[in-house]
């Protein structure tokens, strides 16, 4: 994995945290391509949840403004949600080696792959299963409003496993969740008695945390892929649908290029938002 041991510049205005001349850095991109579900936009700014805390934030430029967050939070919590250790231009240079992917990295290379919670992850995409973002977006709001804990006023933390592990099916009803409920506690309980260790998933090579995964009553391999992704690290993964299919039937034939397979699911994200955004269907 690229890293770059720079530490990244930044300084603190008031209760602000402002990131200095950050590239490849775009919370449109990021937080709308797909990979989390509890982040809305207002006149440019984007605020959302994530590790139990309210996160606020705008691009102006070349800096990247947090809202109300310290040096410590920044430090400990998000320099490592939004990958900051991660370095992007090195990472498009080697995907770059093949003229498609060259094209997909420069029209979207905003994104960053957030490293997410691996439990909040794994419940956002079984809830994402033959679902459209609005309808996620509204399971996941309602499962957090009436299971978590209110942060602050109107903002609630994502419910642990063990919190769901004794519901039932019955008691899931208000989220109107449908068929997804069943496969929610089925991983709540599996995670609660230690069947999957979910948060030892990301020290295991890929497929050996997969086939963890797809222990999970209602766990495929997209659900899989995207948890191992967005949740727990895994570059390598490719979450496939039937849409991403088609495009890369479209845009690379042969299949992804030898040059992506360590940073395959970067590449994906770049082919999802470029195809999205070129009526490539």
């Amino acid at each position: 994995m690229v890293i770059t041991k720079e530490k990244q510049q930044y300084t603190q205005s008031g209760e602000n945290l402002v990131l200095h001349s950050i590239k490849n850095f775009d919370p449109e991109e990021i937080f709308d391509c797909g990979q989390a579900f509890r982040f809305s936009e207002t006149n440019g700014v984007w605020q959302g949840v994530a590790f139990g805390k309210v996160v606020t934030c705008k691009r102006e430029g070349d800096t990247v403004i947090f809202y109300h967050m310290t040096e410590k939070d920044f430090i400990e919590i998000w320099y490592d949600y939004f990958t900051l250790d991660m370095d992007y231009d090195r990472v498009i240079q080697i995907i770059s080696q093949d003229e498609t992917l060259k094209c997909a990295a420069a029209f979207a290379k905003g994104i960053r792959i957030l490293r997410q919670d691996p439990w909040e992850t794994l419940c956002s995409f079984i809830i994402s299963q033959n679902n459209n973002i609005p309808r996620i977006k509204g399971i996941i709001a309602r499962l957090c409003e009436t299971f978590g804990d209110e942060i602050e006023p109107g903002f609630f933390s994502f419910p642990s496993p063990d919190r769901l592990a004794d519901l039932t099916v019955e008691d899931l009803q208000p989220l109107r969740a449908g068929f997804r409920a069943k496969y929610i506690l089925d991983a709540a309980k599996k995670i609660t008695a230690g069947q999957v260790e979910i948060y030892r998933l990301k020290h295991l090579p890929y497929e050996e945390a997969k086939q963890e995964l797809l222990k999970i009553k209602g766990v495929g391999q997209k659900v899989a892929d995207c948890a191992l992704l967005f949740g727990c690290e895994k570059l390598e993964a490719f979450p496939e649908d039937v849409w991403i299919k088609r495009v890369m039937a479209m845009l690379l034939p042969a299949g992804l290029p030898e040059c992506a397979r360590e940073y395959a699911g970067i590449a994906q994200q770049y082919l999802f938002h470029y195809a999205r955004n070129h009526n490539i269907k």
